[in-house]
């Protein structure tokens, strides 16, 4: 970049489900800090991942996808993305390269225009190592002809690394020039046992069917050190469903569904964490959760 000043500032990554935002999160930052799931909504909570660069700091808000809400906490989410666009400096809209534009695109790209018309907008084109290169030309130049001439374009592969480092550049040049937020280093404001919460959802969702995702909540009960062992952790969470039908498949035959969300789970904790942990889950029924508004609150929405 010809500007030597540095710059920092928040961004958004906006688009349909699956569009490849979360992955696209956690490849800019370096580390899982974006729960990812082909699911639709299953980012519930604003995860702030941090973008260091010599020249510059990016915060990525990564928001819960604005959808037609039916329930309660579909538009407590919607409510929070809304308020996430009016005060971030940069929205990017992501469109994956092996998908055409569609209506959903279009309606994403109405809201933004009028929750936030003064935001700086940028589009993302993801996954461009599906398709080829004639496709990606083919796709830049429809959601070039969608954003309009003054919204630049960038294509990008977060699983190939393809062209994140142009995009950090593009992102930086539209923040405003001033310190970093944040100390060097810092990959994410949220606190840890939210992140756990939502390793272990995306755990418990990965190859699940359409039945559970809005109806799943994590809650992190309590983190103990280990007398005899310091070095050991020992992690209660309780996962919420609305119904023991779903209780059942979480649960899965003889408890070995939970006993692979649990495995799942520990790895990445293990990770985030750097220590080693015993993960204790047990599943609930939370009737209609989605729709109280007094368990929306005690789940954390």
């Amino acid at each position: 970049m010809a500007d030597a000043e540095f710059r920092s500032g928040f961004v958004c990554f906006v688009g349909r489900p699956n569009t490849g935002k979360s992955t696209l999160t956690n490849a800019l930052v370096g580390a899982k800090v974006a729960i990812t799931s082909s699911r639709p909504q299953t980012t519930r909570h604003t995860i702030r991942g941090i973008v260091h660069r010599e020249h510059a700091q990016i915060i990525l808000v990564d928001t819960p996808g604005l959808h037609r809400p039916r329930t309660l906490l579909g538009q407590r989410l919607n409510d929070l993305v809304r308020d996430t666009y009016a005060e971030v400096d940069v929205i990017a809209q992501c469109f994956p390269a092996d998908e055409k534009i569609g209506p959903g695109d279009r309606w994403i790209l109405e809201q933004v225009r009028q929750v936030a018309p003064k935001t700086k907008l940028l589009g993302v084109v993801t996954k461009i190592d599906k398709v080829a290169k004639q496709v990606v030309a083919e796709q830049l130049l429809a959601v070039s002809t969608l954003l309009g001439p003054d919204v630049e374009v960038v294509p990008v592969s977060a699983s190939r690394a393809d062209n994140l480092e142009v995009l950090v550049d593009v992102l930086a040049g539209e923040l405003p020039p001033g310190p970093a937020f944040y100390p060097n280093g810092e990959l994410t404001d949220e606190p840890e046992e939210t992140l756990m919460a939502e390793l272990i959802r995306e755990a418990a969702l990965e190859g699940v069917r359409d039945e559970l995702p809005h109806s799943l909540a994590v809650v992190i009960e309590e983190v103990l050190e280990r007398e005899e062992n310091p070095d050991m952790l020992d992690v209660h969470a309780l996962l919420y469903v609305e119904r023991p039908s779903q209780k059942a498949i979480v649960i899965g035959k003889g408890g070995a569904r939970l006993r692979d969300v649990g495995t799942a789970a520990r790895r990445q904790i293990e990770k985030l964490l750097g220590t080693r942990i015993y993960l204790h889950l047990h599943v609930k029924v939370a009737k209609d959760w989605q729709r109280d508004p007094k368990q929306l609150g005690k789940l954390g929405f």
